[in-house]
């Protein structure tokens, strides 16, 4: 393999093409040793360092679950994490970035396997300046990475790349910073990155030339270039340079601030490395499939393309799944958890074609965390929480194709007796969508029974579904557009409130309708920031405080009523202004006291509650959101199944013993690795750097948090849980209260036990309990007696029934009218009008009130003969101004027309005549 060198030498010659700095390149050739052979792990490793070396801070990749952010469904790409930053809502502590972040995407998930390099989890590696570093810089630092022999070494021969047409200064820096070849080097229409309002720019593409033994298209395709459909050249990477505002009113202004974002798959690069045909042969996958392989009834990978499909779908589910749970999605009927239940249950049926008997994807996580232990401990840490939820699922999925046969048979019973041979679009859909029933098992099982699937009406359905839920999400601004006047404010802003709840301030910045001003009058709204301030800005679940701001002779000149982190991280007060407010002037910043009191109370209980949970339940009960407000605290936690009412009484009991057990709480500032080391916990979405606040309640609980909190866990005097429910695809929520708010709980409590002691005349408050249960017991033997007596009225009014019987053409049929009886007494009816075997059909109505039902049976034989009671409930029910449905051979009806039951009858023999 030939590579191509490139040297830059002053006062050049004719030789080459010149720099821009007036060197100019001189091209050599020489014969490039074998490609590096690199580990998936090296690769990864050396791009976080490449980037390093050039004065990046590596972030870790963040959680595959957004933090505050509806527009997603999970963190789809590197940049997603980082948003805050392009749009300017907050400043990096350092304005160069680089990570690797765990990504999944679910938009396409029919076609993994199919192709050589869809996936739902997938890591993208990327490089960011935020206002720092552009074009220039990072055009010639991708080509070193690429090229170089410390870095990837490719044989720049084999490298290409596509720019957007306008942007001619993109083109003119790959020939004259880095070299390339004009013929290398091809304008695309479509290289410009625009998601709608907030930043946006023009994108150059990196691709690389596999060779001709992937060229799968013939020489003339027009598909055949870097950028085309085609096997042969793979893009690597992608530069974006965020130059313009996209606005509201559709203009692109310059932006205040330029940025980078790129972005490197790790799978498409490992697969140029170790130059394999897909992604699916790399180290990433392959041990994977070589276990499914040996799970496998003999079958092996590359026996045939359509095993093959079952051994790359598994492996990529996999890691997704395993990821997905180990950062506290589950598996449920909506939002992520669904797709982690449909990747679960596609991966089983492509275990079932592989003939791997019973479940088997448990089997599979060790080795998904061996592959991406260097650099994700988490799946390891979390393995057996993981394999507990994917057992489970499988359990629960062969319920489900027990369950979706028997709602076939129904289907294809109905089918048979109306002569139809296609299953429509809609019935499919609904088996997949609210069953849970693989579509691939619908078309079998259809094809076993000699019927076919309308996949054209199917595939409608499901792309609505997409569409639906796109457009929920879209209702949310996905990026902010930058505003540079929050962002150019950089005068230091000191937080003195965690001792102090009153100080004294010098106003450095007002900002008025988006504009920095000198001062601010009465009835003004405007955002301000002191050199030094009490008021805590809301963060990790915490509100804000609320107070005043006093001039020099205590006058009240305004009123705080929110206070956020700047871009900068000052605190920024909103405030209504009711005086005068200059810049530069001193002030007096005054929190409300008593408000500050009751939050710290609920902080450090929701501290306690955290551990308790952790106690209880177990160590994957992570936080997933927290709200901490003067009358109450709100948790939301992860957690698979169920919370019984004995665990939450366990938890509040361990609250309250710590609470009473006057715990101190220490609160000191140390490093991030001394407080992990020490097992600290980190907050939900909570942004830590080099030092952090770590919150230590007795040795007990540990936490890193930049919130305020008592001294003494007996500041908190009692805790009291007053709901918990789901909120959400594994996601259980506490609300609880303390202090006053908790005894005010209790008393009503009380109060209301009271009351029910009067009513069911209890001497004591003790034996409520036991007279309710008494009279529980005598209120069931009521209901008992009241039910004999119903049957034998009912024995009494349909003594003759049963004679009464009609026919029309060949249908012989009952019909019976009764007055104010429940649809449990006709079912039971309808029971033994079947035992007796009375005639073809059974229609019963009844009436009370201003409501009307109407029930029909039909026996076996009538069904035989295409008779189904749903049709003919339809066909009667409009009589009673009502409708309704069920099986074959019951169905039921209610309306609002009780007069209307003699004419559903006659309908009945109107039906039966046609």
């Amino acid at each position: 393999m030939n590579e191509q060198l490139f040297h830059c030498k002053q006062g050049g010659t004719a030789v080459g093409r010149p720099c821009s700095n007036g060197a100019v390149f001189l091209f050599t050739k020489r014969r490039r040793m074998k490609m590096k052979k690199l580990s998936s792990s090296e690769i990864r490793q050396m791009y976080l360092d490449f980037f390093q070396e050039k004065g990046h801070k590596v972030h870790p990749s963040a959680s595959l679950i957004p933090v505050n952010d509806p527009t997603l469904l999970w963190i789809n790409s590197g940049v997603a994490t980082l948003k805050k930053y392009f749009d300017g809502t907050e400043t990096p502590e350092v304005p160069r970035i680089t990570n690797a972040q765990k990504s999944i995407r679910t938009n396409d998930i029919e076609n993994v396997g199919h192709t050589a390099r869809h996936h739902t989890l997938f890591e993208m590696m990327g490089n960011f300046s935020i206002g720092d570093y552009f074009k220039e810089e990072v055009i010639p630092w991708a080509w070193e990475f690429l090229t170089s022999e410390k870095w990837l070494g490719l044989d720049p021969d084999r490298l290409y790349v596509t720019y957007y047409p306008k942007d001619p200064e993109t083109k003119a820096l790959w020939m004259d910073k880095v070299g390339l070849p004009e013929d290398h080097i091809i304008p695309v229409e479509d290289n410009f990155w625009d998601i709608g309002a907030g930043p946006c720019g023009p994108d150059t593409e990196i691709f690389y030339d596999r060779g001709e033994k992937y060229n799968n298209l013939a020489e003339d395709d027009p598909e055949n270039y870097p950028g085309g459909e085609n096997e042969r050249y793979l893009e690597i990477w992608n530069l974006v340079f965020s130059q313009f505002n996209h606005m509201p009113d559709g203009t692109y202004p310059p932006l205040p601030h330029k940025n980078v974002d790129t972005g490197m798959g790790l799978e498409r690069v490992v697969s140029v490395i170790q130059d394999t045909p897909t992604n699916f042969e790399t180290d990433l996958f392959m041990p994977i499939i070589k276990q499914l392989e040996s799970l496998s009834a003999g079958k092996k990978y590359n026996d045939s393309k359509e095993l093959d499909v079952s051994f790359k779908v598994i492996a990529d589910h996999i890691r997704a799944v395993s990821f997905a749970i180990g950062d506290g999605a589950l598996p449920s009927n909506e939002g992520r958890g669904y797709i982690i239940r449909r990747l679960i249950r596609r991966s089983v049926m492509h275990g079932q074609r592989l003939g791997i008997q019973g479940s088997f994807l448990t089997k599979l996580v060790p080795t998904v965390a061996q592959i991406m232990h260097s650099y994700y401990p988490e799946v390891t840490e979390n393995m057996e929480f993981i394999q507990k939820v994917i057992a489970n699922e499988e359990n629960r999925f062969q319920e489900t194709i027990h369950d979706g046969l028997s709602i076939l048979e129904t289907i294809f019973a109905d089918m048979k007796a109306s002569n139809e041979t296609t299953l429509s679009g809609e019935n499919a859909f609904k088996l997949y969508d609210t069953y849970g029933f693989p579509y691939e098992l619908t078309l079998e099982y259809a094809s076993d029974n000699g019927f076919t699937v309308d996949e054209e009406g199917f595939q409608a359905e499901m792309q609505a579904q997409k569409d639906r839920a796109r457009a929920a999400r879209n209702t949310e601004t996905s990026m902010n557009v930058q505003s540079a006047v929050l962002r150019d404010i950089t005068v230091e802003s000191e937080f003195v409130g965690y001792a102090s709840t009153t100080e004294e301030g010098v106003l450095k910045a007002i900002v008025v309708d988006d504009e920095l001003v000198e001062s601010a009058h009465k009835d003004a709204h405007a955002q301000l920031v002191f050199d030094r301030t009490p008021f805590y800005a809301e963060m990790g679940g915490q509100l804000a405080d609320h107070g005043t701001i006093q001039d020099a002779n205590g006058t009240v000149v305004a009123n705080v009523l929110q206070v956020k982190k700047a871009p900068n991280g000052q605190p920024l007060h909103t405030v209504e202004v009711i005086g005068d407010l200059q810049v530069n002037a001193a002030y007096t910043l005054v929190v409300d006291a008593s408000e500050r009191a009751k939050i710290i109370k609920n902080h450090t209980a929701t501290h306690l509650l955290h551990q308790a949970l952790k106690d209880v339940l177990g160590t994957h009960a992570n936080q997933a959101g927290s709200l901490v407000t003067p009358t109450g605290l709100r948790f939301d936690f992860s957690h698979f199944g169920q919370v019984t009412s004995e665990e939450l009484a366990e938890m509040e009991r361990i609250v309250n013993e710590k609470i009473w057990a006057g715990l101190e709480v220490v609160t000191v500032e140390t490093t991030l690795e001394d407080a992990k080391s020490r097992g600290a916990m980190a907050l939900f979405g909570e942004k830590y750097g080099n030092l952090v606040r770590m919150v230590n309640i007795g040795d007990w609980s540990i936490e890193l948090c930049g919130g305020i909190h008592v001294a003494n866990t007996q500041e908190i005097g009692l805790f009291k849980i007053v709901s918990e429910s789901g909120i959400g695809a594994g996601v259980r929520r506490i609300e609880a209260v303390t202090s006053k708010e908790a005894f005010d709980l209790l008393s009503h409590h009380e109060n209301l036990l009271k009351q029910v002691a009067g009513e069911v005349k209890a001497i004591q408050l003790d034996t409520v309990v036991e007279r309710v249960a008494t009279l529980g017991q005598e209120l069931k033997e009521a209901n008992g007696e009241i039910a004999k007596l119903k049957a034998k009225i009912m024995k009494s009014e349909v003594a003759d029934v049963f004679n009464n019987v009609e026919e029309v053409n060949g249908t012989s049929f009952i019909t019976v009218a009764l007055e104010n009886k429940e649809m449990d007494e006709l079912r039971q009816l309808a029971d033994t009008w079947r035992q007796k075997g009375a005639s073809d059909i059974f229609v019963v109505g009844t009436a009370s009130a201003d409501k009307a039902n109407l029930l029909v049976a039909v026996s076996k034989d009538a069904n035989a003969r295409g008779l189904k009671a749903g049709d003919i409930i339809k066909a009667i029910a409009p009589a009673i101004q009502g409708g309704g449905g069920g099986r074959p051979d019951m169905a039921q009806a209610g309306g609002k027309n009780p007069a209307g039951i003699p004419q559903a009858f006659e309908l009945l023999k109107e039906y039966l005549a046609k």
